[in-house]
């Protein structure tokens, strides 16, 4: 429940911040009759997602049980791919992301079609739901608790509706490069796991050699599968369901949360541990690249609706953000999205007699 909380909460809450993003500049240009157009995008968006799980859940019964681990570790290894590029898409492309979601949504609105904004509203969603349904099918096959890693990726999805809104409304306040650096380091070791339980599936159904096909290595004393190093490199590199047996609590925690599992092959174990080492690294080296530097630049309020000329001071400018009508002094910050040190803010109006720093654009374009 736990790893499916975490997916569905970062995962939801990425999708809830664009939405958040479209809603919010399409209000500001006075254009809120076109948010039904949006909204049946996400709508579609989300059936296709749902769509997609259905398929993958009841459309493998018919199969035979090597076509289903081929299936299955596929599908896996595309989950893992996936998830790979979002973390680092997110950590490069968070810099620019409120100006390519407007700047798309003013070329819709530009040409004048129906279809350019429910494209808009289905593409910002879709993404997200597909990857997360290939990673909970994934992590559902794995654990085979079905009710319960779907109900924590509910209740993730869920919570992250309800964070999506406060931030939106301005009551709640989040460090969201904080967020997404913690939850992109744990979908590194969740997407490890993820690869590790597709090369076991793979090497069930016969497409890699493993402890399953003649190529495994043999005990010469019992005839069993070897173990250990007598076993590299198409055996099983330990074996702890003695100590640590499969299906149990402390099994299902330590698969959940790392990826373990007592038995483990020897590609699963290499695979594993090269992909935490080398992604883990990228992943630490963008963090601490988007880390924003510290200025002595102070913050200008803006009213409501106001446009930051050039992106607001050169303390924000260093850190990649653009914003929307920097929040007061003191102020909440609302609707943060920040990944690699990259924020897009939108506050609510300053108090009576506040400084403009910028004119207001007619337009409202930020």
């Amino acid at each position: 429940m736990l790893a499916t909380f975490l997916i569905g909460l970062r995962e939801g809450l990425e999708a809830a911040l664009v939405v958040g993003i479209l809603v919010a500049y399409l209000t500001r240009l006075g254009r809120r009759d076109v948010l039904p157009r949006m909204w049946a995008g996400v709508a579609l968006a989300v059936v296709l997602a749902l769509g997609i799980g259905a398929v993958l859940t009841f459309g493998a019964y018919s199969l035979t049980f090597e076509a289903q681990e081929l299936i299955g570790g596929s599908l896996s290894l595309l989950a893992v791919a996936m998830v790979t590029w979002m973390i680092f898409w997110m950590q490069k492309a968070a810099r620019s992301l409120k100006a390519t979601i407007e700047g798309g949504i003013d070329r819709a609105l530009a040409h004048g079609t129906l279809w350019g904004m429910v494209a808009i509203g289905f593409v910002s969603v879709a993404r997200e739901g597909i990857e997360t349904t290939l990673l909970l099918w994934s992590m559902v096959q794995s654990f085979g608790d079905a009710p319960s890693a779907l109900l924590g990726a509910v209740l993730g999805l869920a919570a992250a509706v309800v964070l999506g809104w406060l931030l939106a409304r301005g009551m709640l306040r989040l460090d969201l490069r904080r967020f997404f650096a913690f939850t992109g380091g744990f979908l590194v070791v969740v997407a490890a796991g993820v690869l590790a339980y597709a090369l076991h599936d793979l090497q069930e159904a016969g497409a890699l050699p493993g402890p399953f096909t003649a190529a495994a290595p043999r005990d010469p004393g019992t005839g069993a599968v070897a173990v250990g190093w007598q076993a590299f490199p198409f055996g099983w590199a330990f074996d702890v369901s003695a100590v640590i047996r499969p299906g149990d609590a402390p099994a299902a925690l330590l698969q959940a949360t790392v990826g373990f599992m007592p038995a483990m092959t020897w590609l699963q174990v290499i695979a594993y541990v090269l992909y935490v080492v080398v992604v883990g690294a990228f992943f630490v080296r963008g963090v601490r690249r988007g880390r924003p530097r510290r200025t002595g630049a102070r913050s200008v309020a803006l009213p409501a609706g106001a446009v930051s000329a050039g992106a607001a001071s050169a303390g924000a400018a260093s850190a990649g953000a653009v914003s929307a009508g920097a929040a007061p002094a003191g102020g909440p910050v609302v609707g943060a999205l920040s990944s690699g040190g990259a924020a897009v803010a939108t506050s609510p109006a300053p108090p009576s007699g506040a400084a403009s720093a910028a004119p207001t654009s007619p337009q409202g374009a930020a």
